[in-house]
């Protein structure tokens, strides 16, 4: 059990602590460790039985010595720690404290991931506060989480933020998490348009193609998709899923959104549709997010220029050690670690 050094709120709920299980591989004297972290009411594998099902799959997987793709289809969390144990054991430069999942420039500590910095839910002050503190931190790209207090207030900070720093200085990033209501939320968008936002995740909640859709084409700010890719698993409901709603951009997160094999999957039907995409991490400890910032490198290459959303790793009173560090507005690898 994982403890968030402050509250993490979002529109569903506030997080205070973070349940994961590890899967360990071992093949002669090689180990590899996978994180299994189900995001409570949100991954569609987040269910009572979740230790014994996972213990299934890893059976399976010690009888056969392989993972069985389509049958872990719609067992996102476990899948994509079952793919990064066997990745690290596999990897001939791998060791147990600094897995190399990898063999790209950014695993070998060369060069680092742009990031962006996020902030959660709070109240109006706490808001800012935290905005504040990103920028101090160097951050370039800040992502706002809103959708729970005012939106007045939320539009304020907006505002206030882009007075300091206009969208050259900083780039505005917004995520609903499902917060508006559909009825609400093209006048909202429309409000929120006029501070020069990048993009905002997930304005309404999943499951209303036709009124996402509509938003999608009529919003004057760019549409990412987030929870509405959880659960849609299938190849051909995920080209659908792209060629009715037509956002901008999706966002991917492999604990909840298939694993690595499940995001590569997403990220090449998304290439075919002119929808672009990135890569964030769903509030794993480092062992997780290290696993996500390496497989991110491998699927965008070394000059990735969008920043991603890998900057939870200081969210924990009690992660686990890996030799991940935030340098400016860059994820790193250190290999000195």
């Amino acid at each position: 059990m994982l403890h968030f050094r402050q509250p993490a709120g979002t529109s569903r709920g506030v997080y205070t602590e973070r349940r994961s299980w590890f899967v360990e591989v071992v093949e002669g004297d090689r180990r590899g460790v996978g994180e299994c972290t189900p995001l409570p009411d949100l991954s569609c594998d987040a269910r009572p039985d979740y230790a014994e099902v996972l213990r299934r799959f890893c059976d399976d997987v010690e009888r056969t010595g392989r993972i069985d793709f389509e049958a872990m289809r719609d067992y996102p969390s476990m899948l994509f720690g079952l793919e990064t144990a066997i990745q690290s054991v596999n990897s001939p430069l791998s060791t147990f404290r600094s897995p190399l999942l990898f063999d790209t420039p950014f695993s070998r500590g060369e060069v680092g991931i742009p990031i962006n910095g996020l902030v959660w839910m709070g109240t109006y002050e706490e808001m800012l506060r935290r905005m504040e503190q990103k920028l101090a931190d160097g951050f370039r790209c800040v992502k706002l989480k809103v959708g729970a207090i005012d939106f007045d207030r939320e539009l304020d900070l907006v505002r206030r933020i882009r007075e300091r720093f206009g969208p050259r200085e900083v780039e505005l990033r917004l995520d609903a998490n499902g917060g508006f209501a559909f009825d609400e939320a093209l006048y909202k968008l429309e409000l929120l348009s006029q501070y020069a936002i990048h993009s905002i995740e997930q304005p309404i909640r999943q499951g209303q193609w036709a009124n996402m859709a509509e938003l999608c084409r009529d919003a004057p700010l760019p549409i990412a998709l987030d929870e509405e890719l959880i659960g849609v698993n299938d190849p051909e409901q995920k080209r659908q899923l792209l060629r009715i709603v037509k956002p901008a951009y999706i966002v991917l997160k492999p604990s909840l959104h298939g694993g690595m094999a499940g995001c590569r999957e997403w990220i090449r039907l998304a290439r075919e549709e002119g929808v672009g995409s990135w890569i964030t991490s769903a509030l794993e400890s480092n062992v997780g997010l290290n696993a996500i910032a390496q497989f991110c490198s491998s699927v965008y290459g070394p000059a990735i220029t969008i920043p991603q959303g890998l900057g939870t790793g200081q969210l924990f009173t009690d992660n686990i050690p890996m030799p991940l560090e935030i340098r400016g507005s860059q994820l790193w690898i250190s290999r000195n670690s």
